[in-house]
C-alpha cells in the first residue's frame, strides 16, 4: 500500500525522475543507513558544532527511509529481501539514535546533577526499549496485514515514525538530556505496551 503522509507524498515526488533508471530501492537504503549511522556518530561528538551536522544528515537519513519505499513501490521493484534490508536499517539507526546522544552527553550536567556515565547507559536502555517495540510493532502488523491496519497508527496526513524527524531540532535546542533521560524509561515502557498489544491479538 503506497503511504498517504505528508512526507511519502514529497518522497514518492522526488524520486520519480529514478524509476526508470538502474537505481534501486536498495542503493537508497544502503544510503539510508550510511547517513543514518553518519548522523549517530556526529551527535556521539557531543558538541554544538558536529549535532547541527548530525542533525542535518539524520533528516537526510530519514528523507531516504521515505524515498526508498516509495520508488520501490511506484517503480515495482518491492522484493520480501528489500523490505527486510528497510526494516533491519530503519530498526538499527533509530536504536543507534539513542547511543548516539547518549555518549554524546557523557559527563553532562542536568538540573545541577552530574549525570556522568549514565547517559550511556540510559542510551542502551531506550536503544533495548526502541528494539523490542520495532520488532513487536512489525509482528502486529504482519498479522493484521490483510485488514492493512498497523500497529500505531498516525494522524492528520502524519504517520506515527514521523515523529523520528523531531529528533534533530530536540537535539539542535539541547533539549536531548531530558529527552534522553525520558526515553530510557518510555522507550521500555512502549515497549511493554506493544507486547500487551501484540498478546491480544
Amino acid at each position: 500500500m503506497v503511504g498517504d503522509s505528508w512526507t511519502h507524498k514529497v518522497a514518492r515526488f522526488c524520486i520519480l525522475p529514478l524509476v526508470n533508471t538502474p537505481v534501486t530501492p536498495n542503493h537508497l537504503t544502503t544510503l539510508r543507513l550510511i547517513t543514518g549511522v553518519v548522523a549517530c556518530s556526529l551527535f556521539a561528538i557531543g558538541t554544538a558544532e558536529w549535532n547541527l551536522y548530525g542533525g542535518l544528515m539524520w533528516l537526510l537519513s530519514g528523507f531516504l527511509d521515505r524515498a526508498d519505499g516509495e520508488l520501490a513501490r511506484v517503480g515495482g521493484k518491492t522484493t520480501p529481501w528489500g523490505h527486510q534490508y528497510d526494516y533491519f536499517s530503519d530498526v538499527f539507526v533509530t536504536a543507534l539514535f539513542f547511543i548516539g546522544i547518549g555518549i554524546g552527553l557523557r559527563n553532562t550536567t542536568f538540573w545541577n546533577v552530574d549525570l556522568g556515565l549514565w547517559t550511556i547507559v540510559m542510551g542502551i536502555c531506550a536503544t533495548a526499549g526502541v528494539i523490542a517495540a520495532e520488532i513487536l510493532a512489525e509482528k502486529i502488523d504482519q498479522a493484521q496485514k490483510d485488514t492493512g491496519e498497523k500497529a500505531y497508527a498516525g494522524f492528520s496526513g502524519f504517520d506515527f515514525d514521523d515523529i523520528l524527524f523531531l529528533f534533530a531540532p530536540v537535539v539542535w535546542l539541547n533539549l536531548h538530556p531530558p529527552f534522553l533521560i525520558g526515553a530510557s524509561v518510555g522507550a521500555p515502557a512502549f515497549a511493554l505496551l506493544t507486547w500487551y498489544r501484540f498478546k491480544k491479538l
